[in-house]
Order: structure tokens, then C-alpha cells, then sequence
């Protein structure tokens, strides 16, 4: 596997209700460091559960995830070893409610990666800088809005330092005027090359960043390319049905 390659997954299924419903028919890709893919399709077509597995929130029926030259859906896998390197940003932020801004940044890097208190406050308080919410690392999460959550929760995850980041859907709970503040973050993420695998229904964001886009529908990839290729030229009737009614 080449260097450059960080995630290959091989025929990756997920059945469902004793192997009668295919959420994941057969899915091969290859993520390389650096790469934005980003990962479209109608509901039911299995981009969330895709983008679940790759950090085994849901467990394959079958197939291998090679990340970083180890298949973590091999048995006796450390998973949470591997599930540090993979940030993660849901829908619904799970922030913990109890605790500060603050407090939710550090107790990952304090507990898991050993940081010393000093260092994890000041990791944090320089990545609330960056995304303007400096101000707000003693609030607790029930005083932000949802589009300051979604910002907590993607900087809270870049505390941990992770060589890929998954984003499920990261905007659709959101207000649509608290969408865009939530996308530059994202943005401004890609550009600084970090890996990234996203779940979204935003099109525009799919054509302006993503290095690669994923079009999936019934468990399969039915196509993937550039996102001129996808949105200028895309060439299945399934595809093209779908391009109509979101664009």
C-alpha cells in the first residue's frame, strides 16, 4: 500500500435484519493524506453508515478498513487506539453538557494522549482563537447557539490531533444562517491539508472543496471523480435524476 494511501477499504458490507437489508453492498476506496472526499447521495443510501464504519461506530458485516497498514475490523484490534487518530463531528455536536467549553477540549488530550493540563488548555484556547469563540471557553454548551457548538465540537476534535477527520452530516441540524460559519471552518481546514471524509447535502461546499466526490446510492459508489466530473458531466441517469432535484 502506498505511503500517501491513509484508509483503503476493501468490499466493505453492512447487512442488516439477517443479511436481508444491504447497507453497505460491496464499497472499495482508497483515502489518501491530504484528500477531501466528499460523500453525497439520497437518504437511505449508506453515506452515514460509510463514513460509521470507518471508525467501527458501526461494526461491518464484512470487508477490511486498512488504516494507517493495520485492518482495524480485524478481531482483537485496539480500536480506541486507532479511533484517536480519527476525528469525529456528528450532527448533533455531543458536547457534554455538564461540562465548559474548555473542559470539553481538554479532558480527551488530559486522558488519552497524557497532556498535561497547561498544554491541553493551551492547545485549546489557541483552536478557539482560530475559529473567533476565544471568548467563550468558560460557557457551557447550553449557552452557545448550534452553529458555536458545531465550531466547539470540530476544534474540540482537533485537540486530539487526528490524522483524518469524519464529518456526519455537520450542518444539517443547523439554522441555515449558522451554516456558513460551520463550512469555513471546514474550509479553512482543508486548505491547511488535512485529510477529511464528509458526509453532506451542502453541493456547493461538495464542488468548491472536495478534492473528490462520492455519489452513493443503494450501498454502492454508483460514481466518483473530480467535482467538475460529478456536478458538469455526470454520466449515470441515477446520478443525473439526483444532480436535478438538489441542485
Amino acid at each position: 500500500m502506498s505511503d500517501n494511501i491513509l484508509i483503503k477499504v476493501n468490499d466493505l458490507k453492512k447487512h442488516y435484519r439477517e443479511g436481508t437489508i444491504h447497507a453497505l453492498d460491496g464499497v472499495d476506496m482508497e483515502i489518501s493524506r491530504g484528500e477531501v472526499i466528499v460523500i453525497i447521495g439520497p437518504s437511505g443510501s449508506g453515506k452515514s453508515t460509510f463514513l460509521r464504519s470507518l471508525n467501527l461506530l458501526e461494526l461491518p458485516t464484512s470487508g477490511e478498513i486498512i488504516f494507517d497498514g493495520e485492518d482495524i475490523n480485524a478481531p482483537h484490534v485496539n480500536i480506541n487506539k486507532h479511533r484517536q487518530k480519527m476525528g469525529m463531528v456528528f450532527q448533533h455536536f455531543n458536547l457534554f453538557p455538564n461540562m465548559t467549553v474548555l473542559r470539553n477540549m481538554t479532558l480527551g488530550p488530559q486522558k488519552l494522549l497524557h497532556k498535561s493540563k497547561e498544554e491541553a488548555e493551551k492547545k485549546a484556547r489557541e483552536l478557539l482563537e482560530r475559529v473567533g469563540l476565544s471568548d467563550r471557553a468558560d460557557a457551557y454548551p447550553s449557552q452557545l447557539s448550534g452553529g458555536q457548538k458545531q465550531r466547539i465540537a470540530i476544534v474540540r476534535a482537533l485537540c486530539m490531533e487526528p490524522d483524518v477527520m469524519l464529518f456526519d452530516e455537520p450542518t444539517s441540524a443547523l439554522d441555515p444562517e449558522m451554516v456558513g460559519e460551520v463550512l469555513d471552518v471546514m474550509k479553512e481546514l482543508a486548505h491547511e491539508g488535512m485529510t477529511m471524509v464528509v458526509v453532506t447535502h451542502e453541493m456547493g461546499f461538495a464542488r468548491e472543496v472536495g478534492s473528490r466526490v462520492v455519489f452513493m446510492d443503494g450501498g454502492k459508489i454508483i460514481e466518483e471523480g473530480t467535482p467538475a466530473d460529478i456536478f458538469d458531466h455526470p454520466q449515470s441517469d441515477r446520478l443525473k435524476n439526483f444532480l436535478a432535484k438538489v441542485l
